[in-house]
């Protein structure tokens, strides 16, 4: 039997820039995903703790660095600058594995700095 279990979280990421003309996804810092063991145009559940908003999409690269977290397409209709959100992907896991299963989480700071990690 496979289980959904967490596989990734960025926690607390600051939304940057909000582009409602954009075709969709969520724009992502490159360093951010790679941290957090995120892959580009991998399925992503968001969570808005600003509006209680939650959204479904997938994870584009952005600018390594950059510390951007874009809402692009019809999400940006859920989101500004500054709202603050989490970021989630999951996985089909073996429920033999599921025991010992630990997902990469990054918590992030001010200007979207990583504060801490686990499971990394």
């Amino acid at each position: 039997m496979l289980v959904h279990l967490l596989k990734s979280k960025i926690h607390r990421a600051r939304v940057t820039a909000a582009n409602v003309n954009y075709e969709g996804s969520l724009t992502i810092d490159e360093d951010l995903m790679d941290r957090a063991g995120l892959r580009p145009y991998e399925r992503i559940l968001g969570g808005n703790t600003a509006n209680g908003a939650r959204f479904e999409t997938y994870a584009i690269p952005g600018r390594r660095g950059g510390a951007e977290i874009i809402l692009n397409g019809a999400v940006a209709h859920l989101g500004k600058p500054g709202d603050q959100i989490t970021i989630m992907s999951f996985a089909l896991v073996e429920d033999s594995q599921a025991a010992d299963w630990h997902p990469q989480v990054i918590v992030l700071g001010p200007d979207n700095v990583i504060q801490s990690e686990r499971g990394i």
